[in-house]
């Protein structure tokens, strides 16, 4: 049997290959939209595609799975479980077979038994495959998708807070306790290949080994230890960052059949063209360091630094109904535009060379200022009014005694709640994500708006007086 396990360090996100090496087929599970590292590894390795699945319907990337049955003729194996909201709508152009838990398919000599694992999703489906080509009898592994993490679950409460689904928080919590008995009468030797590691918002605590054994999440990880199930459910929903605004536009784009991708170049243009797109409110998205932007920037546009941070803040920021003209090397723009179409943003269709914005005069700028500066200039200024991105955890942990609080990733669309006449000064836990969001209220009007630098941490640092929610 061949495995290998691909990883997308900006979704934080894993899919594997399965192959049988015996009849040269080859299974891809839970699959990125760009296709091409699968195409690349099965010529490599002499399989065909013949086969490919998902574990459950995303909702933090575009899955690569139905351009992959385009491309290769692959079967679609996917699941039929959760009720008659959470079934594919796009199955009439594509050869597939839809899965119930106990069902159990083949790739080769390769046996994959069905699990309906729900929790994270009501569909959800996990694989536990057996390499009966080597001999085997008994399982090797569990693939389990948004299941079980390493260290962690998923969780359950995306549906509800990013789908606006009333009352499926609670519920999927209940599922996902049932689920776990499951996984637990699985033989401790069971290899786990979860579809997510640390840095995901799938889940709020997961571990950065990408793989391990249910024997050690028995032992080590939280909720497989929990045995009381009111305990567990408060424990699970507990904590859970806010989930991305574009997770709902990613359940209702995997849902219904993601786009077919094209390949094409982006546009070079100049910076005068640029007019021309402001008149069609396009975004104009730079995406060069924080540092670099505060220095100098074009006027109404949006710094997202292009980081392992990106495919994140831009699903928080960009709209999908409108173009996206990049700020950005040139020798970057095809991986930028990559990860944009990975979670759903296609209209990317031009981009101006990050160096010719440093050339231009007039440029706008922002002042970065120092937790003494804050303390000792502003904080008793009634001009002035300090506007805390975090979240809400981090809020509650501790905030500036008379900061007033917006995560930045609601910020677009709660500006009428800073105070009239006032200039804000954000700050973050570091600086990163306060840059986001300066650049955020520069182009909706906030010019004069200041960055705490080196965020509430520094502010710690320097033994500012802090206040803690009860």
């Amino acid at each position: 049997m061949y495995f290998k396990y691909f990883f997308d360090e900006n979704l934080a996100q894993m899919s594997y290959m399965v192959g049988c090496q015996a009849t040269g087929e080859a299974l891809v599970v839970d699959p990125a939209r760009d296709i091409t590292p699968y195409l690349e590894t099965a010529e490599a390795e002499g399989f065909n595609i013949t086969a490919t699945t998902e574990t459950h319907i995303h909702a933090d990337f575009v899955s690569g799975a139905r351009e992959l049955s385009k491309r290769t003729n692959a079967k679609l194996y996917l699941s039929n479980e959760g009720g008659g909201d959470w079934k594919y709508q796009y199955l009439n152009d594509v050869d597939h077979e839809l899965l119930n838990d106990g069902d159990k398919f083949y790739i080769g000599k390769v046996r994959l038994d069905v699990m309906h694992t729900p929790g994270h999703t009501p569909e959800s489906i996990s694989f536990l495959l057996t390499d009966e080509g080597g001999g085997s009898e008994v399982p090797m592994g569990i693939f389990t998708g948004d299941f079980v993490f390493v260290g962690d679950v998923g969780r359950p409460d995306l549906l509800e807070k990013a789908a606006g689904e009333e009352g499926t928080s609670e519920k999927g919590a209940h599922q996902m306790f049932e689920s776990l008995k499951k996984f637990k009468e699985l033989p401790d030797y069971v290899q786990l290949w979860p579809g997510h590691g640390a840095g995901s918002a799938c889940g709020k605590s997961l571990g950065a080994v990408p793989t391990s054994t249910v024997g050690y999440e028995k032992i080590n990880n939280w909720a497989v230890k929990e045995e009381n199930k009111d305990d567990f459910v408060k424990n699970l929903l507990d904590g859970q960052p806010e989930p991305p605004k574009y997770f709902a536009m990613m359940k209702k784009i995997n849902k219904e059949g993601p786009d077919f991708l094209e390949d094409k170049d982006l546009e070079q243009i100049s910076i005068d063209k640029l007019e021309d797109y402001k008149k069609e409110d396009a975004i104009i998205l730079d995406t060069r360091p924080k540092q670099e932007f505060a220095k100098g920037h074009l006027e109404e546009t949006i710094n997202i630094p292009f980081n392992k941070s990106f495919a994140n803040w831009a699903g928080w920021m960009m709209d999908y109904d409108k173009d996206i003209i990049l700020i950005a090397n040139e020798e970057d723009t095809y991986d930028i535009n990559l990860i944009l179409q990975s979670i759903g943003l296609d209209r990317a269709v031009a981009y101006v060379k990050a160096e010719e914005v440093s050339k231009q005069s007039n440029l706008e700028t922002y002042e970065n200022i120092s937790p003494k500066e804050l303390h000792e200039q502003y904080s008793n200024d009634d001009d002035y009014v300090t506007i805390d991105v975090r979240e809400e955890s981090e809020w509650n942990d501790g905030h500036l005694e008379d900061a007033k609080h917006i995560f930045i990733g609601t910020l677009p669309d709660r500006l009428d709640e800073i105070p009239e006449g006032k200039t804000p000064i954000v700050h973050c836990l570091s600086g990163a994500r306060s840059a986001i969001a300066t650049s955020v209220l520069q182009k909706n009007g906030y010019k004069d708006v200041k960055n705490l630098e080196g965020g509430f941490d520094a502010w710690v640092k320097e033994d500012m007086p802090v206040v803690e929610e009860k």
